[in-house]
């Protein structure tokens, strides 16, 4: 089935600022943490730019002629100490404080993004590559933690810092300690915003040729069987090398990138230093400085330039996280095609009836799929669905599940318009087993109570036997904690629909909806499971979506489809007297059979 007429939204990269806004309600929401952070990270700071004054007194007290250590002042060697633990403390403690805000931000933008794929309409997720929408999130998620423990904790003190130190330099020394490092520092952070901003683009690329490769390994493993029917390991693993060759050489240029980066940051903070503690060494042969006042700038150089060149490189790693946080929050900005109406009700029903009014519908402008298409399911009614492939037979299914709207004409249950009702409250109404059964990666109960978490053991086995699939389940060496696989793999194609099949019964439903339930079955379990489902749709409103015409002999009315438009309708017998298309379907699948009965 192919999706809307509707291109992937390609959306550039987002304002950063936009991105970051987009973090704040979250971390707000523990707002006596974030101050309790900040104050932490005050008092830390604080100490932090005390400690060369102290240091200063203690060498000054030390130069002197024939001093003894005993003349030394044990309270500023004390106090050296003490700043320096209160200064690991008060860090440490602003860590531990801010930790619980950014693994909570992080969880709640993880599953709102999680929440909002589920929200997101069939017609998305027909576009999306898996592989590479796991990749975005995973990424985004450690963009995250780094933007708030980096940004917040890094970014911040450094500047205050910084402020601190050019106050102090500015007060008690030349104005021209404070001029050079001011200089400096635009400087050096000038040069670094226009470097990083220029390898900013190796890095989106790096991102999408990593989502690309992850989506052709993902793809690639999960038609494993595919890959081994055509013998095909060593073409697969040649496009996957592509893409890796590709990601390489602009790792490499990144990587090169960075060196450049990285050697003019240190050259620029070489020379304010060399400069600085020239102009501090020139102050103390000539009188005007003491030797406690070249450890003490020394000391502030080392505390501002350290954390500087740090400061590169956390911005240089905030704007990958930037990047990274890209596509995880351009997900939240795809809007779904289908969203429930403002003032929707929810559907609550016991029996229903279903109304197809002159519905018109296309997967693309150029291709109609459903013609003014129009019928009627009474309550209780059984009523199936046959014709060719491509006739509009799974698309009434689809637009009834409401994956898709109709362009035209109207779809009703109990005279209710389902664009009216909510999409919970409608799927909620309406069981379903597809064609194709996926199942999850879990154990086969897990699979068949995934229908009505809360239901006993009992009523599951029931659900199971029911299914005709209980006795295959007992056999089992671990019986209903047997795992499945991946998308069901470990069990045949007729046991995964006899799953499916349970799970639907077990969710109980007013509405089923089969959608060739029964393709995957030998003769045998067929007429078993025609047994089961016929006790179950005599209290249920049953569509049966059918290729079998032996299947749906015994429904009340049968729509025979054809290009989108319904071309006969009647019973079994009545649709045979017509002597029609469905009598020359009919006849055509028991000389099938026939055929098939005589090379058995």
């Amino acid at each position: 089935m192919r999706s809307l007429s509707r291109e992937p939204q390609q959306q550039g990269p987002r304002n950063d600022w936009k991105t970051v806004r987009s973090l704040l309600p979250y971390v707000l929401e523990f707002k006596g943490r974030v101050a309790l952070a900040f104050l932490f990270l005050a008092l830390a700071k604080v100490a932090n730019v005390t400690v060369p004054f102290v240091l200063k007194q203690i060498v000054d007290n030390l130069d002197q002629s024939q001093v003894d250590i005993v003349t030394l002042p044990i309270v500023f060697l004390f106090c050296y100490a003490a700043l320096r633990v209160s200064s690991a403390l008060f860090g440490e403690l602003r860590d531990v404080i801010f930790a619980k805000v950014t693994q909570r931000t992080i969880r709640r933008v993880t599953l709102k993004v999680f929440r909002h794929l589920h929200s997101l309409a069939l017609s998305f997720h027909l576009e999306r590559r898996t592989g590479g929408v796991s990749r975005d999130i995973e990424r985004g998620s450690r963009g995250i933690s780094f933007l708030l423990a980096f940004m917040v904790f890094n970014i911040i003190p450094t500047l205050l810092e910084i402020a601190l130190v050019t106050i102090i330099l500015l007060v008690l020394f030349d104005p021209w300690f404070a001029v050079i490092t001011v200089m400096s520092i635009v400087i050096y952070i000038a040069f670094s915003l226009i470097v990083t901003e220029w390898r900013m683009r190796f890095r989106r690329t790096m991102n999408e040729l990593d989502s690309k490769a992850n989506t052709r390994a993902i793809d690639s493993l999960l038609n494993y069987e595919t890959v081994k029917y055509f013998t095909n390991e060593e073409y697969e693993a040649s496009r996957y090398d592509q893409n890796l060759k590709d990601w390489e050489k602009v790792a490499i240029k990144n990587q090169t990138s960075l060196g450049l980066l990285n050697f003019g940051q240190g050259t620029i903070i070489a020379l304010a230093v060399s400069i600085l503690l020239t102009l501090a060494a020139q102050g103390v042969a000539e009188g005007s400085l003491t030797l406690g006042d070249l450890v003490m700038i020394n000391a502030y150089l080392l505390q501002l330039f350290m954390p500087l060149n740090f400061l590169g490189f956390v911005y240089r790693e905030i704007r990958h996280s930037l990047t990274d946080m890209e596509k995880m929050f351009n997900i939240l900005e795809n809007e779904s095609d289908i969203r429930d109406n403002p003032g929707a009700k929810d559907l609550v029903i016991d029996d229903a009836s279903i109304t197809f009014e002159n519905v018109n519908f296309a997967y693309h402008p150029e291709r109609a799929i459903l013609k003014n298409c129009s019928f009627q399911i009474t309550a209780g009614q059984k009523v199936a669905i046959v014709g060719p492939s491509g006739a509009g037979k799974s698309t009434i299914a689809r637009l009834l599940f409401r994956f898709y709207d109709v362009n035209a004409g109207r779809i009703l249950i109990n005279n209710h318009d389902i664009k009216d009702l909510t999409q919970h409250s409608l799927r909620s109404a309406i069981g379903v087993v597809p064609q194709d059964t996926v199942l999850f990666n879990d154990s086969i109960y897990y699979n068949i109570a995934y229908a009505n978490p809360e239901a006993s053991r009992e009523e599951v086995i029931q659900a199971a036997k029911h299914a005709h699939i209980h006795d295959f389940v007992s056999s089992l060496p671990d019986g209903y904690d047997t795992m499945v696989g991946e998308r069901g793999l470990k069990l045949s194609g007729g046991e995964k629909q006899r799953v499916a099949i349970a799970r639907v019964i077990l969710k109980n439903p007013p509405i089923l909806l089969f959608d060739e339930a029964t393709s995957a079955l030998d003769s045998k379990s067929e007429k078993a499971i025609l047994e089961a489902l016929k006790e179950i749709a005599v209290r249920h409103t049953t569509l049966v979506i059918a290729h079998r015409l032996s299947t749906i002999t015994d429904a009340d009315d049968i729509l025979v489809m054809d290009q989108g438009k319904i071309i006969e309708r009647g019973t079994h017998p009545a649709l045979l007297q017509k002597n029609g298309s469905y009598a020359a379907l009919w006849k055509l699948q028991q000389e099938q059979k026939q055929e098939k009965n005589k090379i058995e």
